[in-house]
């Protein structure tokens, strides 16, 4: 008797699994709903999160930091830096020992900076995918 009332459940079970969709049809509607990279220029403020990282970039020991922001179309002739979406982590380096205290106050913390020189990261030993080299800080 129990044999009788399970198998009716598991063909309705079999039946419910054959109609969902599969994911990779899901997932061209997501590449097509990724949000529109905001231009940059030389002058704009870039604000989100700041962490910090060690390098040995160049055989040089020393504070890296990388703010994560909505995606950025950079400044020409940078662009996208071959991403779909532009990039949306930001390597910040510091020009000397004053800027690298003046960022590790905000370790953790959203920051604004005012972007002077940004480019797409292109060597080995960069964690982000755009390395803004001239900055000042904005909050």
């Amino acid at each position: 008797m129990i044999d009788r009332l399970l198998k009716p459940s598991l063909i309705l079970a079999a039946f419910a699994c054959l109609s969902i969709p599969p994911a990779a049809a899901q997932g061209s509607d997501s590449q097509a709903a990724l949000p529109k990279p905001t231009a940059m220029k030389v002058g704009d403020v870039l604000s989100g999160e700041l962490t910090a990282m060690r390098s040995k970039a160049k055989g040089k020991k020393g504070p890296v930091y990388q703010l994560v922001s909505e995606p950025r179309r950079l400044p020409p002739p940078a662009g996208l830096c071959n991403l779909e979406n532009g990039p949306e982590t930001f390597q910040i380096v510091p020009a000397g020992d004053s800027q690298a205290a003046q960022l590790k106050k905000y370790l953790g913390k959203h920051v604004s900076l005012k972007v002077e020189a940004v480019a797409c990261a292109e060597e080995a030993g960069q964690y982000s995918e755009a390395v803004v080299t001239k900055w000042t800080l904005a909050n």
